[in-house]
């Protein structure tokens, strides 16, 4: 069981033929919740995106500390070290965040009932100038990729290409940059940053990561993500597997700071979520006397803010005291 490398240039510009060939590629992947995908997005914005983003984790604690937005539950802003848990660990993960989302205008019913969502980013302007624009940019950039992949997977599901783009139009697509730190392990010593979880959302896109660590579940044991060079890693998460009635398993993956691995990793990643509205409910496509209904429906809304209580990520009310 291997992660394949998909062009997705070949599925939106190639014939017929080119075309199935991406899709059968994707398919066949995503057996393991992951795929690598080469695409247009331009190189030297993603170097200038991850520098400036070094910048800002180099700062003085005080400093990343002024970006903490009360109340966001990891939604917005900076949040520090060993907070953020995975659902079924006990010990937080080795990690700091910056999150943001694009900001949706006043009086959008979404940012009404989702202020912490859809209201507007918190990023270090006032510490590192230019770099809110450079990041909503970038922002932008990957949502419209994560779109891009979904229209293969929807084909690939017999549905017609723009369903799941549909509900992607206003999802709460939440990018994070994360920076885990130097472990400072012996030569001999492997230390886990973030552990073994799958996603919430539909799809999360990591263009690039600075150093190894990524590892993905498969029915042998881990293997490590190592995308071709410039091109993204794709996986999947609950709610594309709820949608498809498990058709399209979650991909379950782990960061670990590996034997003899030194100094620290960023990377930034995106998660690609439907508007809160949307009902999780499996396409019918999916549902077959070999495959009955697996699972019962539930709002996206409500999906992610069950998952946001179970990494500990409530503000007022943690599922652990760190």
């Amino acid at each position: 069981m291997k992660i394949l490398d998909v062009d997705l240039l070949a599925f939106e510009q190639g014939d017929r033929a080119a075309r199935r060939g991406v899709v059968d590629g994707v398919m066949k992947s995503l057996v393991t919740g992951f795929v690598y995908v080469s695409h247009d997005m331009s190189v030297d914005m993603i170097d200038e995106v991850y520098g400036k983003l070094e910048e800002f984790f180099s700062l003085p604690q005080d400093r990343k500390d002024e970006y903490k937005v009360p109340g966001s539950n990891g939604q917005t802003g900076y949040t520090g070290l060993l907070v953020e848990t995975a659902a079924i660990a006990d010990v937080p993960d080795f990690k700091e965040m910056l999150n943001w989302s694009a900001p949706r205008p006043e009086g959008h019913p979404l940012r009404a009932r989702y202020p912490f969502r859809y209201g507007p980013p918190t990023l270090p302007d006032s510490d590192i100038a230019g770099i809110a624009a450079l990041l909503l940019d970038f922002h932008d950039t990957v949502a419209a990729l994560q779109i891009r992949v979904s229209r293969i997977i929807a084909v690939g599901l017999g549905l017609h290409e723009s369903f799941f783009e549909q509900m992607l139009v206003d999802g709460a697509n939440l990018t994070r940059a994360i920076h885990y730190p130097a472990m400072n392990q012996a030569p001999d010593e492997t230390h886990v940053w973030a552990a073994e979880h799958a996603d919430i959302n539909l799809l999360t896109a990591l263009p690039r990561a600075t150093a190894a660590g990524l590892q993905v579940r498969v029915e042998d044991g881990w293997i490590d993500a190592v995308p071709p060079d410039d091109g993204a890693i794709i996986n999947t998460g609950l709610m594309l597997e709820r949608l498809t009635n498990g058709a399209v398993p979650s991909g379950f993956h782990r960061v670990v700071s590996g034997t003899g691995q030194q100094g620290d990793r960023h990377s930034v990643v995106q998660f690609a979520h439907p508007e809160p509205w949307t009902i999780l409910a499996p396409v019918p496509t999916t549902v077959t006397p070999e495959n009955p209904l697996r699972f019962p429906t539930i709002t996206a809304g409500d999906a992610l803010s069950k998952v946001i209580w179970e990494i500990n990520l409530v503000e007022e009310g943690r599922r652990l005291d760190n």
